[in-house]
């Protein structure tokens, strides 16, 4: 089981700021995601079934893209995720 951590996008998840999932990879997880709470998959995956590039994925703080991607397989652990937030004015 995997416990999805989300920053902005609980709205998809109707307001919840966890929820469990049972998945052997985040494929799966997010599978499960978009089953519970339809429209969860299409803004963090591509039409290509690779993770978006503008949401990060942590699985225990790990940045997935630094290791097996969507691949990553898990047991108890915890899944952030997080979208890329950009932005701003730098005043110098």
């Amino acid at each position: 089981m995997a416990q999805f951590e989300f920053q902005t996008l609980r709205r998809l998840a109707e307001g919840h700021k966890h929820v469990d999932v049972e998945a052997t990879d985040l494929v799966g997880a997010i599978a499960a995601l978009d089953a519970q709470y339809p429209g969860f998959k299409r803004p963090a995956v591509d039409e290509n079934g690779e993770l978006r590039q503008f949401v990060n994925i942590y699985l225990n703080d790990e940045d997935v893209r630094l290791g097996s991607g969507l691949g990553a397989r898990w047991r108890e652990d915890e899944i952030s995720i997080v979208p890329a937030v950009a932005g701003g004015l730098l005043a110098l």
